[in-house]
């Protein structure tokens, strides 16, 4: 009787184990299909040298069981509506622009402050450190494949600049976040407008100009109406690739380590817009007939130290709500100046501070 109860069991175990490898097997070998969106245009670089071969490398190390349609130039919806696009569903993951959307990530803002990074791939690193430190909190309902404060911005203008009373009264197209501040601080009229609207506007005089990364001026062909840059870092929005919940939850689980692997810092996967590639986008800039120069230093402190105070106030604002944003500052100079970069918005007086 007990020597049949065993064969039952043993028989039981068998026949348990062959289930569960077949289902194992058969999820090894699942495919899935993504949804990528993307606000850029379809023949930008970001396009062409990151997002389609972020998504080819996929393809390539999952063995073409991960496939793909590519959704560039706002072919879902307008850029501010990029993560509400990959949040419901109606792509699977997608590249999104937290400061379009005020108020929504405020702590995530810090990633915007003026900071001197010329590649993505490195204010990725800085974006991931900080994420999984500060900002979890802000983004419930998602899967964050990463996190980054995109890459230094210029001021471009229709004429020269040299100092803050070249900039009194120019009008200027502000990408939001802390750029709105600085435009404003330095005696300029921040003017908000979609980035496809800034050419005519430049060219009829609309605005007299724009505070943008390198990439989009080349993306946009701005270089052909704004003949000025000042090379001095505004800092520059805070974006990242997000992934719907359900459709992370379906990936099967041996392809979510391929996925984070490439996903988690796709400059660096592709060495699309790394700081290579930064210094070639630069030149094309000059060679297109854009003069770019650099503020005396005496110049170039005071529009710093009026970026500062624009830190502190943006630190009291959100303490009052009690977020810990003067923290998450130091914390992010810090991991800037760990990374060999720096922020010159961060307040003198915070520098050495210890994080709490």
């Amino acid at each position: 009787m007990k020597k049949s109860f065993w064969l039952v069991l043993l028989a039981a175990g068998l026949l348990f184990s062959l289930m569960a490898g077949s289902m194992a097997m058969a999820e090894s070998g699942k495919k899935m299909h993504l949804k990528f969106s993307t606000w850029h245009p379809p023949m930008s670089r970001e396009v062409k040298t990151v997002w389609t071969p972020m998504l080819e490398e996929l393809k390539k190390r999952s063995n073409g069981r991960i496939t793909y349609t590519l959704y560039a130039g706002g072919a879902l919806g307008k850029g501010p509506e990029h993560f509400d696009i990959v949040k419901n569903g109606l792509s699977d993951m997608g590249y999104f622009t937290a400061t379009w959307t005020p108020g929504r990530f405020p702590m995530t803002d810090v990633l915007s402050l003026a900071t001197w990074i010329d590649g993505k791939d490195l204010s990725t690193d800085i974006g991931n450190k900080i994420y999984e430190k500060a900002l979890k909190e802000e983004f419930k309902g998602v899967k964050v494949l990463e996190l980054n404060g995109c890459i230094q911005a210029f001021i471009w203008t229709t004429k020269p600049v040299k100092s803050m009373a070249d900039l009194k009264g120019l009008k200027i197209r502000s990408p939001g976040g802390h750029q709105t501040n600085y435009i404003k601080a330095l005696g300029a009229q921040p003017v908000f407008m979609p980035l496809g609207d800034v050419y005519l506007a430049m060219e009829t005089g609309t605005i007299d100009g724009l505070v943008t990364c390198p990439p989009l001026v080349l993306a946009f062909k701005l270089f052909e109406v704004a003949k000025y840059g000042v090379k001095v870092t505004f800092g520059c929005v805070s974006e990242g690739v997000i992934m719907n919940q359900k459709a992370w939850d379906r990936t099967p689980d041996d392809l979510k380590p391929i996925i984070e692997e490439v996903v988690g810092n796709p400059f660096a996967t592709t060495h699309g817009l790394d700081k290579k590639t930064y210094a070639q986008m630069m030149k094309e800039i000059e060679a297109k007939g854009v003069k770019i120069t650099t503020l005396d230093p005496a110049e170039e402190k005071l529009w710093f130290k009026a970026f500062q105070e624009e830190t502190r106030k943006w630190v009291a604002e959100l303490e009052k709500k009690g977020k810990p944003a003067k923290e998450a500052v130091i914390m992010y100079g810090q991991i800037v100046e760990a990374q060999g970069s720096s922020c010159p918005a961060v307040p003198p007086e915070w520098h050495g501070t210890k994080k709490k």
